[in-house]
Order: C-alpha cells, then sequence, then structure tokens
C-alpha cells in the first residue's frame, strides 16, 4: 500500500500539470511538456491547420516549444499580420536552402521578413540574374513539398562561431561575435542550417503563395566600404488570391514609377557629371514644382508666415554650436576653406532661422514668431540608397520655424495641424496621425518636465482638433517629441515620410533664444519646427505615382492641346490658344503635319488632361470636340463654356474623380 502511494505521489511529480490562459480568458489543463502545437489541435482542426507559431507570455515561440508552466498562451496564425512575417522570415530561409542547393560556395548574409516580403543576401561566385528566379523558386517548391521541420538548436557562442567558421561562412563568424548572450540559436532546415532568434513555421510544408520578384546589389550591412551582396526579393501570402492582388499591384505600382513616368513625361533627370542624386528639373517639371510652390507661399502668407531666405552655405562654427557636426556629421558634406575658416553646406536652416530671430530683441507682444522658406539642404546618402526623386542628396525642404512662449504651443500646433490637413486634401491624399514620443537616448539636457510639457501640449492639439492618432511610444527625435503624419497615395501605399511637427528642446538652449517676457525678465523661447510638403523632390516623386502622371488641370504642365485636323484650322486654333492663355490656361497647339489620330495618340502619352480636336466643322459652329482624360471623348462644346470649366477647375484645384 506504501509503494502505490509513492508511485502515485512519483507520477504527479512527473506529469505535473500546468495552466494555460487563452485569450478570451479560459483555461486549459495540460501535463508539463505539451506544446502549443497540441494545444492548437485540442480547440480545433481549423486552428490547427492555420497555425504557424504561438505568443507564450508576451514572447512569440515555436509552436512545438515545450510549456514547462503556467502561461498565457495565444496561436498565431497566418492570416495575421504577425503569422505572416514568420511566415516571410520561413520563406528567406527556405530561398537561402535552394540557393544553397543550386549554387556553389554561397556565402549567407543575412534574410529578414520586410514590408509585403522579404529577402535574402548573398555572397556569390557568380552573378544571379532575374532570369534565375524561376529556377530558384521551383527548387524552393521542391522544399515545401519535401515538409522539412524548422529544427531549433542552441549552441555557446564560441561553439557557434566556431561552426559558422568551418563551413566558410564568414558573414555569420561577424555577427555572432557582436552578440552579447553567451548562447545561440540556430535553425536547421532541409539540409541548411542558419543563425537566427525565430520562430518559424513548423515545418516548410506551411510556406503559402510566394514569388520571387528581383535581384539587387546590396552593400553587407549597407556600408559602401564593405563587400557587395546580391539580394533577391521575393513576397509571400497566406493565399494564391492574396498573392495574385499583390503582384497586381505591384504592376500597378510599376507602372506609376516616378522614374519611368519622369523620363517619359520629360519632367526631370540625373546627370552623372553633374553629381549623383541631384536634380535636373525640366521645364515641364519645373512647371509642375512652381505651381506647388506659389500654392505654398500663397497659403502661408495667408497664415501668417513670413518668408525668409538663407544661404546655402555656412560657418563651420554654427553647426558646431547647434550640435548637427557632433550628431549628424556622417550625414554631413566635407568643410571647404574659404579665407582659412571651414564652412559647410547647409544640412538644414534652423540655425539660420534663429539667427534672423536674434537680430532684435523679441518682446511677448511680438512672439509667435513664424519664418518659412522653401530652402535647400544637402545630406550624404550612400549611392546605394538613392532612388529617383525619393531619396537624393540635394533638396529643398518647405522648412518654417515658429517662435512662441510656452502657452501658445497649442494653439500654434494646432494651426499647423490645420494647414496640413487643407495642402495634403488639395493633393487627395489620405493620412494618419502618430504621436512620436521621448526615445531612449535622447537630448540630456532638456529636465522631464520639460519633455512631458512638449509632449502633452501636442496630444492636446491633437486632441483640440478631435483628430484620431496613434502613439508610436519611443519614435521621436533625440531632441524633440513630435507628431508625425503619415499620408497614402491612391493604391493605399504610405509614403515613408510626411509631415512633421516637433517641439524643439535643444537648439533654445544652444543658442539661448530668449523673448522678453510680462515680467520684464528672459525666458527662453519655444521653437516649434514644422515640415508639410518634406523635401519637394521626395513630394514631386510620390504625387507622380500617386496621381500616376495625369496630374489634375491646376497641376499639370500642360492643361489643354488644340489639334487642328488640317492647316485650314489652324488660324481658329491660334486664336482658341490665345483665348485660353489669356486666362492663365497653360496651353498649345499641335500643328504638326501628322494626322489628328496620332496627335491625339501622342497628347494621351504626355497625359494632357484636355485635348481639344478642330475640324471645319468645329470652325463654323465656334466649338472644339473635346476629348478628356476623365471622360473620354466628350463631343464639341462651345469654346467660351470650355474657357469657363477649364478655369473653374484650375481655381478650385479639382481632383479627379478617382480619387
Amino acid at each position: 500500500m506504501i509503494n502505490c502511494v509513492f508511485l502515485f505521489a512519483s507520477c504527479e511529480t512527473i506529469f505535473m500539470n500546468i495552466s494555460i490562459t487563452l485569450p478570451d480568458g479560459s483555461v486549459l489543463k495540460k501535463q508539463a511538456g505539451a506544446t502549443p502545437a497540441e494545444v492548437a489541435a485540442q480547440i480545433g482542426a481549423g486552428l490547427a491547420r492555420d497555425a504557424v507559431a504561438a505568443r507564450v507570455d508576451d514572447v512569440l515561440v515555436d509552436l512545438n516549444l515545450p510549456l514547462e508552466q503556467d502561461c498565457e498562451l495565444s496561436i498565431i496564425t497566418i492570416d495575421t499580420p504577425e503569422g505572416l512575417q514568420i511566415m516571410r522570415h520561413s520563406a528567406a530561409h527556405v530561398m537561402a536552402c535552394a540557393v544553397g542547393r543550386l549554387y556553389e560556395g554561397v556565402k549567407f548574409g543575412i534574410g529578414p521578413a520586410i514590408t509585403d516580403g522579404f529577402y535574402y543576401d548573398f555572397d556569390l561566385p557568380e552573378a544571379i540574374s532575374a532570369d534565375d528566379l524561376e529556377r530558384i523558386e521551383d527548387e524552393m517548391a521542391r522544399i515545401a513539398s519535401e515538409e522539412a521541420p524548422f529544427a531549433r538548436e542552441e549552441l555557446p557562442t564560441e561553439q557557434a562561431s566556431e561552426l559558422m567558421r568551418e563551413n566558410g561562412q564568414s558573414y555569420k563568424v561577424e555577427l555572432i561575435e557582436e552578440i552579447e548572450e553567451r548562447v545561440v540559436s540556430f535553425y536547421h532546415t532541409a539540409g541548411f542550417v542558419d543563425l537566427c532568434r525565430g520562430p518559424h513555421i513548423p515545418h516548410t510544408g506551411k510556406l503559402g503563395a510566394l514569388k520571387l520578384l528581383s535581384v539587387a546589389g546590396a552593400y553587407w550591412r549597407g556600408d559602401e566600404k564593405n563587400a557587395q551582396l546580391q539580394r533577391i526579393y521575393g513576397t509571400a501570402f497566406a493565399t494564391e488570391d492574396q498573392l495574385q492582388e499583390h503582384i497586381r499591384r505591384l504592376e500597378e505600382a510599376e507602372k506609376r514609377d516616378h522614374r519611368k513616368l519622369g523620363r517619359e513625361l520629360d519632367l526631370f533627370s540625373f546627370d552623372e557629371e553633374i553629381g549623383r542624386g541631384l536634380v535636373l528639373w525640366h521645364p515641364r517639371g519645373a512647371i509642375v514644382r512652381e505651381v506647388i510652390e506659389d500654392y505654398w507661399k500663397k497659403l502661408h502668407r495667408k497664415r501668417g508666415y513670413e518668408p525668409v531666405f538663407t544661404p546655402h552655405i555656412a560657418s563651420e562654427k554654427v553647426y558646431l554650436r547647434s550640435g548637427h557636426i557632433p550628431k549628424y556629421e556622417d550625414m554631413m558634406y566635407a568643410p571647404l576653406l574659404i579665407d582659412e575658416e571651414a564652412y559647410r553646406v547647409r544640412p538644414m536652416n534652423c540655425p539660420a532661422h534663429i539667427k534672423i530671430f536674434q537680430t532684435g530683441i523679441r518682446s511677448y507682444r511680438d512672439l509667435p514668431i513664424r519664418y518659412a522658406e522653401l530652402g535647400t539642404v544637402y545630406r550624404y546618402e550612400m549611392s546605394g540608397a538613392l532612388r529617383g526623386l525619393l531619396r537624393v542628396r540635394g533638396f529643398t525642404q518647405d522648412d518654417a520655424h515658429i517662435f512662441c512662449t510656452p502657452g501658445q504651443i497649442v494653439d500654434e500646433v494646432e494651426g499647423v495641424l490645420d494647414l496640413t490637413e487643407e495642402i495634403l486634401g488639395v493633393f487627395g491624399l489620405n493620412y494618419k496621425f502618430y504621436l512620436s514620443t521621448r526615445p531612449e537616448v535622447s537630448l540630456e539636457s532638456a529636465s522631464d518636465e520639460e519633455w512631458q510639457r512638449a509632449t502633452e501640449a501636442l496630444r492636446q492639439a491633437l486632441e483640440a482638433r478631435d483628430l484620431p492618432y496613434e502613439v508610436d511610444e519611443g519614435a521621436g527625435a533625440f531632441y524633440a517629441p513630435k507628431i508625425d503624419v503619415v499620408p497614402f497615395d491612391s493604391l493605399g501605399r504610405e509614403w515613408e515620410q510626411g509631415p512633421t511637427i516637433q517641439v524643439d528642446l535643444n537648439l533654445p538652449k544652444r543658442f539661448d533664444v530668449t523673448y522678453v517676457g510680462e515680467d520684464g525678465k528672459e525666458h527662453e523661447c519655444i521653437i516649434l519646427h514644422r515640415a508639410i510638403l518634406g523635401s519637394l523632390e521626395r513630394f514631386m516623386g510620390e504625387i507622380i505615382e500617386h496621381f500616376a502622371g495625369w496630374f489634375p488641370v491646376w497641376l499639370a504642365p500642360e492643361q489643354a492641346r488644340i489639334l487642328p485636323i488640317t492647316d485650314d484650322q489652324l488660324p481658329y486654333a491660334q486664336e482658341a490658344l490665345r483665348r485660353l492663355e489669356g486666362e492663365g490656361v497653360r496651353a498649345s497647339v499641335d500643328d504638326r503635319n501628322e494626322t489628328v489620330s496620332y496627335k491625339i495618340r501622342s497628347g494621351t502619352m504626355q497625359k494632357v488632361p484636355y485635348l481639344l480636336i478642330v475640324g471645319a466643322r468645329e470652325v463654323e459652329r465656334g466649338t472644339v470636340s473635346v476629348r478628356s482624360h476623365e471622360n473620354g471623348d466628350e463631343g464639341p462644346v462651345e469654346v467660351e463654356a470650355f474657357v469657363a470649366r477649364i478655369t473653374e477647375e484650375i481655381k478650385t484645384k479639382a481632383l479627379p474623380a478617382e480619387l
């Protein structure tokens, strides 16, 4: 009897039950050592089928991890953002495995999941081309059919480093030697082993629908001084339908690529002799930019901003005082020696605006003061990062600095938010707001109270305007909390950068920026940084893609083109042109000795919003036959009626109906 009791007690120890709390609050009792996969199977076959990983006490883990103690558990399925990311990361491993099978002497870099896909970097003795992607895809399909498990292994760092060194994986050795932990993890998949934190899908058969997209060069760790690797990009989705929809969007995005449209529409170019990342604006592109700038200037004057102009170079002393050289020198260009004094091309406009403010004693009665400048700045970007207008080395910021008292912050930020919504709205852009708070590494000269006061002022402004926002913890600048506005275009793509409003806690102290208060004493001035368009170059690139090159009439470099069918109609066409130009319409006459169908095709290719065809009948009736981008062939319209119509569209800045 005693032996039986002892045996029962031993079994209780070995088969100890643990409590697993599920997202709905229910609790499952399982034996210690049970896995998330077993829990998913107990809950339901559908959940088990779609499961790719699990979250245990807020930590993502593999489905086969033994659960040894009470915990909170949620199952991650492939149709969730987290599940897709895990599956895509696993797809990167499978791609690396396929490349390793197909090519000799591969050295593996890194292979993360990214937005909508994944990539992996390879050091190969031979070049991979786009033609090779199908072969790699086929090998990936074979690996998927093997349902090879993703098996985790942990090794001491020294042993892990030696393993990678023996395998000739020098890039992995470099990564391991920078890891502070004493133990690192690897994943084995179909004969391929990779340094990785995980988690991963249970086996390769759980891969969704995937496609390899392109090959590009990439410097190891993004440094031009390092070896250039070959990067293969791919995408993966839970279902084939989702993949095909994504490919359709990619094809549409390719048609809208601003670099392609920039060439086709003769808007801008780059030239190696001028320098990489420096934009040459052609007449047609310059017109679009000028229209945007004119709109911006008029709106800012109306809103109480004062225009300023500041130099493109400045003494290095001002950037040492501002802290830009100690903090950002790697993005600044080397000094110019002028009269034995070091100068820099400006990376930003703030110090010059401060110097204008400090040319006089400012009273609280003078504030707020708002300075605005379309100021061109120059920042170093690695050549591999340059991307058309979206990433350049010389760009024009729609910069403004507001000098105000602490009590004016909320009202001034509200004003900027209102201005932001007005400007983005005129381009038909949707957007969302983020309150970006103090980062982990931040300006130490500002007190906790100052950080809190600035952050709360931004929050109050958002809430006073009843604007929905998300808090992006720790995403503020090192010197300022900020509001980030993220626009997204007609394809639903978020822009890389958008409007920003920052409460600067750095420069007022460094430059001793003060005003005289009601008490007759000097007080530290508040400086608000703000940009709405941001970089005009980037903004232009993004709206070219947003509109697919079909600018709304008010923005179009050529708003109407008159197409006479024969030379007999040229005098009438010229008279119609004078009438349009007299109302400020940007128009032309296509008087080439070509057929009207050729002229229509040419005007359509150049994305002219209105083509006005005139033949003998139109001359007789005093009309033009209107062909518009939005409505196609509209038939005859009296010249005066068309002039009234197009001028109204320009005046109201009408947008295409599809937006």
